[in-house]
């Protein structure tokens, strides 16, 4: 009997745009850099915010996404708040950033910066 084992979906899904981004801050990243690293501290008025920030050293229980540019770190701690969501880079002639959509997000503050589970 053959075991057949299908690859397994992201837990993040990145547009082509978040990618070529991430290509775009590997290509600037200090020597010691491995990728970058999305995880959810607390703060804010509702609780979580986003933040993405170069990584030196991946832990244990980090999910890591590869792209053609470089690899993007979802911090372990933080995976349940993210699975299924989408990261975006979006630039306009007065702000840019990284947008997500967070099917587990229950609520976001009036700015849009944290985001409650």
């Amino acid at each position: 009997m053959t075991t057949t084992t299908r690859t397994r979906p992201a837990a993040l899904i990145l547009t082509a745009s978040a990618e070529a981004r991430i290509a775009d801050l590997m290509a600037k990243a200090p020597a010691d850099a491995i990728g970058v690293k999305l995880s959810t501290p607390r703060r804010g008025c509702s609780g979580l915010a986003y933040s993405v920030d170069y990584v030196s050293d991946a832990k244990p229980f980090d999910e890591r996404i590869d792209t053609p540019g470089g690899t993007l770190f979802v911090d372990g701690g933080s995976i349940l708040y993210l699975i299924g969501s989408t990261m975006n880079w979006v630039e306009d002639d007065f702000a840019a950033g990284f947008v997500f959509v967070n099917p587990n997000a229950k609520g976001e503050c009036g700015c849009g910066e944290s985001f409650t589970v």
